[in-house]
This record gives C-alpha cells, sequence and structure tokens, in this order.
C-alpha cells in the first residue's frame, strides 16, 4: 500500500465510532451506560451490535487473548472486555480482532473519566477493522456483575447518530478558507495590474537619459520654474520637454520617473506608451505641426481650431444655402414676372370691356 493511501486510510479512520451500551441479564434487567467511542476501527452498523461479552484473558490484552467460545450458532457475536494500561489501546483491539472478536470494550482503572483512544502507528491502525469503546470502571464492574456471558447476559452497542461539532465545523472552516484564499489571489492580481499600469505611465531612466538637458543662460526664454516656482539662474541645469517647456531637472526627474510622463503644465506625453496604437501616434504625428506647443502656450488649449473647422462647416453650409437661396430667387423672379404678365393682361380686359358697359347702361 502506498504511504498516501496509507495517509488517507488514517484520516478515514480516525472518524469516531460513536455507541451506547446497552446490558440485558438473563431475568431481564436491562441497563444503559456511557461510552466513549475510539479514533480507529470501523463504525458500528445502523441496527447496533448484539453480542456477548467476555472478559479477556489476559486482562490487559497486550499479548494474544483467549479466543471466544465455540457456539453452535455460528452467527452469534462476541465483544471482549479488556483492561487499561501496559500497553497502546491499539494493541489490545488489535489483539481482540485476531482471536475472534466482532467488538471491544476497554474500561479505566481506578477512574471513571472517559477517554478518546486513538493510534499513532499506521501500519497496526490499517489492520483493525472492528469498533472499539471506553467506558469507566464503574461500568466495567457493573457489566461483570450481571451482564458477563457466564452469567447469561448479553449487550448491544448502539451507534450514536449526534455529530460532534468537528463535523459542522470543518465543512465551514474549508468555505472560509477558500474564500480567503480567493480573495488573496484578487488582491494579489490586482496589485499586479496596478503595479504593471503605473509602470506603463511613468518614464524609465532610460527614457530620461533621452531627454535634452539645457543650462540656464541670461536671455533664454525660460522664466521661471513651473514646479518650484523659482526663477532661473546662471547655470541651471533645465530638462527640456518635447513640448518645449523646461523646468529643473531636479524638479521634473522625480516627477517624470515616479508620477507620470507627461508634462506637468499641458499634460503632453513626453514619449508615446507602450499600448498606443500605430493610429494614435499617427495622428499625434500629424496634429503635431497645428498643435505645436511653445513656452508661451497657455494652460487652456485655444478653441481656434475648432472654430476654424466649425466655421469651414458653416462656411460650406452657407454657401450651399445661398446656391439654394439664389436658385429659390430666380424661380420666385420667374413667377413673379409670370404673374405681373397675368394681371396686366386683366387689366386690359377689363378696360377694353368697360365701355361697353358704361355706354349699356347709359
Amino acid at each position: 500500500m502506498s504511504p498516501s493511501t496509507g495517509l488517507l486510510f488514517a484520516f478515514l479512520n480516525l472518524l469516531p465510532v460513536e455507541a451506547d451500551i446497552s446490558a440485558y441479564s438473563f431475568d431481564n434487567k436491562t441497563e444503559n451506560f456511557d461510552d466513549l467511542p475510539s479514533r480507529f476501527g470501523y463504525r458500528l452498523p445502523s441496527e447496533g451490535l448484539k453480542g456477548f461479552l467476555i472478559g479477556a484473558r489476559p486482562e490487559n490484552a497486550c499479548v494474544p487473548i483467549d479466543p471466544p467460545p465455540l457456539r453452535d450458532n455460528h452467527s452469534s457475536a462476541f465483544i471482549v472486555l479488556i483492561k487499561r494500561f501496559e500497553c497502546n489501546f491499539d494493541i489490545k483491539v488489535l489483539h481482540a480482532q485476531k482471536a475472534g472478536y466482532k467488538a471491544a470494550i476497554v474500561h479505566n482503572v481506578d477512574s471513571d473519566d472517559l477517554i478518546s483512544m486513538g493510534s499513532n502507528d499506521l501500519d497496526i491502525l490499517k489492520q483493525i477493522d472492528i469498533p472499539s469503546v471506553f467506558i469507566g470502571e464503574e461500568t466495567a464492574n457493573s457489566l461483570k456483575e450481571d451482564y458477563i456471558y457466564e452469567k447469561g447476559g448479553h449487550v448491544i452497542l448502539l451507534p450514536d447518530f449526534s455529530l460532534p461539532l468537528e463535523y459542522y465545523l470543518i465543512p465551514f472552516l474549508i468555505i472560509v478558507g477558500i474564500c480567503l484564499i480567493l480573495i488573496v489571489v484578487f488582491m494579489i492580481t490586482k496589485f499586479v495590474q496596478d503595479r504593471h499600469r503605473a509602470r506603463r505611465s511613468r518614464l524609465r531612466k532610460d527614457q530620461l537619459k533621452k531627454l535634452p538637458i539645457h543650462k540656464f543662460k541670461k536671455g533664454d526664454s525660460y522664466d521661471v520654474c513651473a514646479i518650484c516656482l523659482d526663477e532661473y539662474e546662471e547655470g541651471d541645469k533645465l530638462r527640456v520637454l518635447p513640448c518645449s517647456h523646461a523646468y529643473h531637472s531636479k524638479c521634473v526627474d522625480p516627477w517624470l520617473t515616479k508620477t507620470k510622463k507627461t508634462c506637468p503644465v499641458c499634460k503632453q506625453k513626453v514619449v508615446p506608451s507602450d499600448g498606443d496604437s500605430e493610429s494614435e501616434s499617427e495622428s499625434g504625428d500629424s496634429g503635431g505641426e497645428e498643435n505645436e506647443v511653445s513656452e508661451n502656450t497657455p494652460l487652456l488649449r485655444s478653441l481656434a481650431s475648432t472654430s476654424a473647422h466649425s466655421f469651414g462647416t458653416m462656411s460650406g453650409s452657407l454657401s450651399h444655402h445661398d446656391a439654394e437661396s439664389s436658385d429659390y430667387d430666380e424661380r420666385s423672379d420667374t413667377t413673379d414676372s409670370e404673374e405681373e404678365v397675368t394681371v396686366e393682361t386683366v387689366v386690359v380686359q377689363l378696360q377694353q370691356g368697360r365701355p361697353d358697359n358704361m355706354e349699356a347702361s347709359a
């Protein structure tokens, strides 16, 4: 058997085999006794395990013990009563199993305390197939006195189906553990993404070295550093950005390498981002000449280009409208002329017919 299979078997056998003891004497006397299941061995059947109780010989079962007596009815089961101490619990139960007993009851000595029997030897644990329970000394004395096989009694080991608190805690702890793992994975993923995004938005040192350095001289067009607001002095090292804005090198370098790779004033990118598409870079290059920024460029961009574009659109619309208007005027002039001709014709006809009407009235 492989080590992993052995560990799995050991884990499954750590599940408690719980039971209560019901004892019956030959004169129909009945008693129930408390016990504590061991952490190894098989579970009791749901209907319980009925058998005749026999004391182990030797009592401690640290060595092979005597087998149960032979009976004509082979279906009868025997349960052995074993004394504590002098060897491990798993050794006692294994000897009981090898002797032919179907279950083992281990009792305490000089105490009624109940102990959960365990095993640390995987080799022995894998061999144990029978269930076992632990009882106190007083319970053992009562069983020996009235319910032993020699006195015509028998016992029934009944399983207790009530689950311990650990059975409810283990699934809950598993769910909580899975949630914690998911949260940790999410936080790590978010941290990596934020770190990668921040790294992309900052300027690398090799990119920073490509930006020109200018030593300030009197008469230069640069006046004041927009970051520290100090006037430039002779010999100051200025970092000139592609947008023509200049700053103290000691002021702008931390901004570019730790915050963003954009100009602090006009927000224009110092170098294109790795994720920028070629179309964006081409559009930026084509518009660079029109939107060229200088030292005197205001913080708010002028809307001249927008206005010009809008004006061009409006002028085109106006031209089209004027053409339509001229066509409409021509059509209206033609219509007016036709109406004038018609009116003049009617007037002439009226004038021609008026004398005849006047003479007729006279």
